[in-house]
């Protein structure tokens, strides 16, 4: 069989050259060139017309009208975790593909063959696992405590030879352990490279959506946090999720990054513990395991997390500077908003921390990646600028804007109804969202300027 024709690609900026060299001329990086394959792609740019105003083999396909289509929504699969469900939008969808990724360590692989074994007990499932033996598995599931009997297993690398297997067996579900192991045999690449994650996942993904097989891909992140391959391997899957959380972390969480199917950004908390991942129901109760003593520079704030209210504590801690360049360190939000809105509090709230060096951290390894945190992570400064603890049964929410004014954020209303059945019994809030009716036992407090917030402290 004739190799397909290839082309070196820049990943960076696109250009395409006929032979790899060490910069591209472009953009003017060095060492983005990757070879891909270009026959399919060559083929649908210069398509072949048949002389009459069409094109040779192709088929006229009937028009549908948008308001004639059927909207029977398709029946899910659950994935027997409730938080594993809430992220995908309520279950595994017939004929979809779901990308899970995440660091080394942090529990793909554990996850998804407690997802397999519990599956298999109802769906035909099959594991193919390109990174460890079949031994290891097992030895893996007899430790979890797993129900081994009824998954099927597959040791094998080559697509080909995976899809020969999966239409003999037909599986329900299709588990993918690794993207990055798999290969081509007309693709001359390595397996990993750009080129054969690429195809790999496009014949797969193809063949999942033409049988309504449920495809799950582990894929591997780079250095800073990304998955790791071409960027068009997030355009052909329907859901992007990653499973966060180190080997020094008890919990791990795992957010949707992109879902066809349900809402961006939902997130599920998991334990690792013995036996392997157990689902956190009540994450809110977790991450609230605060000391009895009362300490500056701590305060609960509430974050919207998908589509649910999540409760978690910053905390704050400043301290004189002993260079000339004073430090801005943030674990678990943007380092870059604490910048600005420290800018803020000293323009409009007249508190100055250019000498101090700033740490700000999120209990319990969350990342807060909405504005809605900006008002409980200056109240954290302050009260430890002024070393003085807040109120433990108040709470705070509200975005802050360069002019000093308190934005309102989504679902105030839900977000002042967990707080209040958590216990606490204060809240400051924009006072765009105030709430029409305040839960009973519960003051909240709505503000319209920075200055105003820092008053009611």
């Amino acid at each position: 069989m004739a190799k397909a024709k290839t082309a070196f690609v820049c990943t960076e900026c696109g250009a395409e050259y006929g032979k790899w060299q060490g910069q591209c001329t472009q953009c003017r990086e060095w060492n983005t060139l990757s070879e891909v394959r270009l026959s399919a792609r060559a083929s649908a740019a210069s398509p072949r017309t048949d002389g009459r105003g069409g094109y040779a083999g192709a088929t006229v396909r009937d028009v549908v009208d948008l308001s004639a289509v059927d909207l029977t929504e398709v029946p899910r699969i659950s994935s027997t975790f409730e938080e594993f469900d809430r992220v995908l939008g309520g279950g595994l969808v017939p004929g979809s593909a779901v990308l899970l990724g995440g660091h080394p360590g942090a529990g793909k692989s554990t996850l998804l063959l407690q997802t397999a074994c519990k599956l298999a007990q109802q769906h035909k499932v099959l594991y193919v696992t390109g990174e460890e033996s079949l031994s290891q598995v097992a030895m893996r599931a007899h430790r979890l405590q797993l129900p081994v009997k009824g998954l099927s297993m597959l040791a094998e690398t080559s697509v080909e030879n995976v899809l020969s297997t999966v239409e003999q067996q037909q599986p329900k579900v299709l588990i993918i352990d690794s993207i990055q192991t798999m290969h081509l045999e007309e693709i001359s690449s390595a397996p990993g490279s750009v080129s054969q994650v690429r195809e790999s996942a496009a014949a797969l993904t193809r063949f999942a959506k033409q049988t309504g097989t449920v495809l799950l891909l582990v894929g591997h992140v780079t250095k800073d946090g990304t998955l790791a391959g071409p960027k068009v391997l997030e355009h052909m899957i329907d859901a992007s999720l990653l499973l966060e959380g180190g080997a020094d972390s008890r919990f791990r969480t795992l957010r949707g990054q992109k879902n066809r199917f349900g809402a961006v950004n939902e997130l599920g908390v998991f334990a690792m513990l013995e036996h392997g991942l157990k689902e956190v129901k009540n994450p809110s109760a977790i991450f609230l395991s605060r000391t009895e003593d009362q300490a500056p520079g701590s305060v609960v704030m509430v974050v919207w997390e998908g589509t649910r209210p999540l409760l978690v504590e910053v905390q704050a801690l400043l301290d004189e500077s002993a260079f000339g360049n004073p430090r801005r360190v943030a674990v678990g939000l943007d380092a870059q908003r604490l910048a600005m809105l420290l800018a803020v509090l000293h323009k409009h709230g007249g508190m100055f921390t250019g000498d101090q060096d700033v740490f700000l951290n999120v209990v319990g390894g969350v990342k807060v990646l909405e504005t809605s945190a900006d008002l409980a992570l200056l109240f954290a400064v302050v009260s430890s600028l002024r070393n003085q603890p807040l109120p433990r049964d108040m709470v705070v929410f509200g975005e802050v804007g360069l002019s000093g004014e308190i934005r309102p954020v989504p679902s105030g209303q839900e977000r002042i109804v967990e707080a209040a059945k958590h216990g606490f019994t204060r809240a400051i809030v924009p006072k765009s969202n105030m709430p029409r009716q305040i839960p009973e036992g519960m003051k909240v407090i709505g503000v319209e300027k920075l200055s105003e917030a820092l008053a009611e402290l």
